[in-house]
């Protein structure tokens, strides 16, 4: 018993009540105004749902009182942008308004053929209705007075549950639509894995410069050095801590823009940081840093600054070669440091991984892998 009567104790049932009642609001205006064409605000529904924003106000109800507290309702908020989503939003505003119509007269004359069955069992005879009134009263009446009550419990739970469902089939999202979700997700994924990406390769690179540095410092053990290694762990710890909060900074307000992210234009800060740790960097920079287009030119910076944490972190203080050359439409970026007998190459792990995806975000392509003797890291990023 408790299990049937569960609906009643719910605010969605109600609510769904409201969503049925709310059409009928407009037809009763209008059978004040001629009662004799009922139909004419069913046909009034026809270019109304053709209206591209009506499908917006109609998914905005569903959600509010069909669903009320569901994040993911299954109903479509946006304007009607094909015939088909008119039609469909046609055909729910008439379905609506026939449900409307429907539940108001169980909701009235239900209560009411109770009442008067109970006035039948208690002795009154309803002389105003047509098919009770020549009943004779008797007490047995009184045993159909819940018939009509168990009516109106199942049109106001049935009904609000199949109106919720026949919403969700009509106002739900269209094929467009649901393409255009999906490739919303599909950029939030991406712009999760490229944060994954960023928090490896800054986080990453200071550490490996710190490790590298506080070893050096330790076994070198000459103050002098010991200085220029703390200088440099502190400014590469704290350049990490700038990106560290600009990557929060990221994910905390979806629209931030990315402007802020270092470019080639500070690849100086990288090739001064890799020779403090002891790295023997020969860059040579072809080109004007500065007008790279922004996703080549911070794309690049990554490559760079991936490139010189793996030659520090598997040659230590090797001879580094760094290459940048910007041409007319194409920016080659080339890093090689020697491979010997006691220096292994890097393993192929989410950094090398991270340097051919950066390049093929881009159309470009990238290699990293031994030549010649060396462990080469080349990619080649388009400028348009």
């Amino acid at each position: 018993m408790g299990r049937f009567l569960r609906p009643l104790l719910r605010g969605t049932t109600y609510t769904r009540l409201v969503h049925l009642w709310v059409p009928m609001l407009v037809v009763s205006v209008w059978l004040f105004i001629d009662m004799s064409k009922p139909w004419v605000p069913a046909l009034a529904l026809i270019p109304l749902g053709l209206i591209p924003a009506v499908r917006t106000g109609e998914g905005v109800q569903a959600q509010l009182l069909l669903s009320p507290g569901v994040r993911d309702a299954g109903f479509s908020v946006a304007p009607a942008t094909a015939w088909r989503d008119r039609l469909r939003t046609v055909l729910w505003l008439e379905v609506r308004m026939a449900l409307g119509v429907v539940t108001s007269i169980a909701c009235v004359w239900l209560p009411v053929l109770a009442y008067l069955l109970a006035g039948l069992a208690g002795g009154h005879v309803p002389h105003d209705v047509p098919v009770l009134a020549e009943a004779t009263p008797h007490w047995w009446y009184a045993l159909l007075v819940p018939l009509p009550l168990l009516a109106l419990y199942g049109v106001v739970v049935g009904l609000g549950a199949g109106v919720t469902a026949l919403a969700r089939r009509l106002l739900g999202p269209s094929a467009s639509e649901r393409l255009a979700a999906l490739e919303e997700r599909t950029e939030q994924l991406l712009e999760r894995n490229r944060i994954a990406h960023e928090l490896h390769d800054s986080i990453g690179h200071a550490l490996t410069v710190a490790v590298v540095q506080a070893g050096a410092a330790r076994a070198a053990g000459d103050p002098a050095f010991t200085d220029r290694a703390l200088a440099a762990i502190e400014e590469t710890g704290r350049a990490a801590l700038e990106d560290l909060e600009r990557v929060l900074g990221v994910l905390r307000e979806a629209e931030r823009p990315v402007s802020a992210r270092p470019t080639l234009a500070d690849a100086d800060r990288l090739l001064e940081s890799a020779r403090a740790s002891g790295a023997k960097v020969d860059a040579e920079l072809t080109g004007a840093l500065e007008a790279v287009p922004g996703p080549a030119s911070r794309e690049g910076y990554r490559i760079l600054q991936e490139a010189l944490t793996n030659a520090l972190r598997h040659a230590g203080s090797v001879p580094v070669r760094v290459s940048i050359e910007v041409a007319a439409e194409v920016l080659s970026l080339e890093v090689r440091n020697p491979l010997t007998g006691h220096i292994s190459a890097p393993v192929r792990g989410s950094g090398l991984r991270g340097i051919h995806e950066r390049a093929a975000l881009l159309g470009g392509r990238a290699y990293t892998g031994p030549d010649e003797g060396d462990w080469q890291v080349r990619a080649e990023l388009p400028l348009r």
